[in-house]
């Protein structure tokens, strides 16, 4: 019995249904976390006065780009993700030039809807391979032995080893932070 059979099934479905499935990932994976219910946050600042014991600096925080790049002898609009420290923030020339883009934004609330199944801004985790994305992460989180996110939901989140998140996703390491 893995330790989500434990858990009451009417505390979970309050939750996105992403909560349960990163949670499923992880423990089918043998890694070792820390799961936290706390209240509804959106920013980075006000997760991170609900993690005991962590900073600000672990927190893992995903942003959803959509990138205008170039496909044969087209441009299209494509989506990544970019997962950087929570006390850092995007260098758009960087991203940009990393991402082989001709433009970047933000994606639109819309367009991160859709992608991510109705994961609210603020709940979306650092897991954009369950999205279909290709991940970026930020050099300056590597620094951290340990990171802290929101996974999937606004009132939860998850605290892993940066080594075992980075064995888990395989993502690319770059520089986009300043």
């Amino acid at each position: 019995m893995n330790n989500l059979d434990r858990l009451e099934p009417k505390l979970m479905s309050n939750y996105h249904p992403l909560v349960y499935q990163i949670r499923q990932r992880l423990e089918n994976a043998n890694i070792s976390y820390e799961f936290f219910e706390h209240e509804a946050v959106r920013t980075s600042q006000e997760a991170q006065k609900t993690r005991p014991g962590y900073s600000l600096k672990q927190g893992a925080k995903a942003i959803i780009i959509s990138a205008k790049i170039r496909l044969e002898n087209d441009y299209i609009r494509k989506l990544f993700m970019l997962v950087m420290p929570a006390n850092q923030k995007l260098n758009g020339k960087a991203a940009k030039k990393i991402l082989a883009a001709k433009s970047i934004s933000f994606a639109t609330k819309e367009e991160a809807n859709f992608v991510t199944k109705g994961v609210e801004f603020g709940g979306v985790p650092p897991f954009g391979d369950m999205f279909g994305l290709d991940v970026f992460v930020d050099e300056s989180l590597l620094e951290n032995k340990r990171i802290v996110f929101n996974c999937g939901d606004r009132r939860a989140s998850i605290a892993m080893n940066t080594s075992d998140y980075l064995d888990l996703l395989s993502p690319t390491i770059a520089s986009f932070s300043s």
